[in-house]
């Protein structure tokens, strides 16, 4: 593929993945706000947004099989634990920035766990087999990631179990 058409194509991926999550999380707003159909526009145009990002990515050559994937997702969580939120966090302490501290703080501590559980997927993937059917929850809050009944409160924020989204 030519620079430039990688390169528009690599920023038109970054802009239709932020758009769809944009949407989603405006969806869940108007939804708490009593506006369910005004949620279900948001949902859909969220859809579309993901098809073009899929269809980027996908010329973009960054699908492969499961395994592959999996490394694509090790690759990044550990970029974001070892290197991005660490630098994220010192600057937003360095600036008195409480919130983006907190939520930088909430990521790290989330990408950690979801570093591992990509680990032991490939590790099972590898071997042609699939993870053990088991519940997954997450924190609502900070993003903590459980395989298996949660805790009774977050270890990371503290948020009660019965908060947690199961998967």
């Amino acid at each position: 593929m030519k620079k430039m058409t990688e390169k528009f194509l690599n920023e038109a991926f970054a802009g239709e993945s932020m758009a769809h999550m944009k949407y989603q999380i405006f969806s869940e707003i108007a939804e708490k706000e009593g506006f369910s159909n005004i949620a279900r526009l948001f949902k859909a145009i969220s859809y579309a947004e993901q098809v073009h990002a899929t269809n980027h990515f996908r010329n973009l050559g960054n699908i492969g099989k499961t395994s592959e994937n999996l490394q694509s997702g090790i690759d990044g969580e550990t970029f974001e634990v070892e290197e991005m939120y660490p630098v994220y966090n010192n600057i937003a302490k360095l600036q008195g920035e409480k919130g983006a501290e907190i939520s930088t703080h909430y990521a790290l501590e989330a990408e950690k766990i979801h570093s591992e559980l990509y680990k032991m997927a490939k590790d099972l993937a590898e071997k042609n087999k699939d993870i053990e059917k088991v519940d997954i929850y997450i924190c609502p809050v900070c993003g903590f990631t459980h395989i298996g009944e949660p805790p009774d409160k977050c270890p990371v924020c503290g948020a009660p179990k019965d908060k947690f989204k199961k998967f």
